[in-house]
C-alpha cells in the first residue's frame, strides 16, 4: 500500500485543521491505520490509530478529546485536530500495519506515508 498525507499548514493556537491520508494499492480495510508525529529534535511518536473497518479507535493521551481519527471509503483516512496547541507542532505521518501493534509502535510500522508539516503558533 502507498500512502500520501496532506493537509498540514500554519494554524493559530486554539484553531483546528484536518489531515488526510490517501491510500493506493490495497485498501485500508486490509490494514490498521494510524498517525504519528515527529517534532524537531524528538523521536517519532504515536498519535492515533483506527482498526480495520474503522470499528475501534486508539489515541495517545495527549490528544484525547482534541483529535479524532476516521476513515470513509477505505481509501482515505483523516485526523481532525481541534484545540491545537503550540506543542502539537510537528511533521505528521500516516502509517499502515497488520495490527494495532503494527501502527502504534514506530519500529513496527509496515508502511509510511510522507510527512505533512503542522505548525501551531502561539
Amino acid at each position: 500500500v502507498q500512502l500520501q498525507a496532506s493537509g498540514g499548514g500554519l494554524v493559530q493556537a486554539g484553531g483546528f485543521l484536518r489531515l488526510s491520508c490517501a491510500a493506493s494499492g490495497r485498501t485500508f480495510s486490509s490494514y490498521y491505520m494510524g498517525w504519528f508525529r515527529q517534532a524537531s529534535g524528538k523521536e517519532r511518536e504515536f498519535v492515533a490509530a483506527i482498526s480495520r473497518y474503522g470499528g475501534t479507535t486508539y489515541y495517545a493521551d495527549f490528544v484525547k478529546g482534541r483529535f479524532t481519527i476516521s476513515t470513509d471509503n477505505a481509501k482515505n483516512m483523516y485526523l481532525q485536530m481541534n484545540s491545537l496547541k503550540p506543542e502539537d507542532t510537528a511533521v505528521y505521518y500516516c502509517a499502515a500495519g497488520s495490527s494495532y501493534v503494527g501502527v502504534s509502535i514506530a519500529s513496527n510500522v509496515g508502511y509510511w506515508g510522507q510527512g505533512t508539516q503542522l505548525t501551531v503558533s502561539s
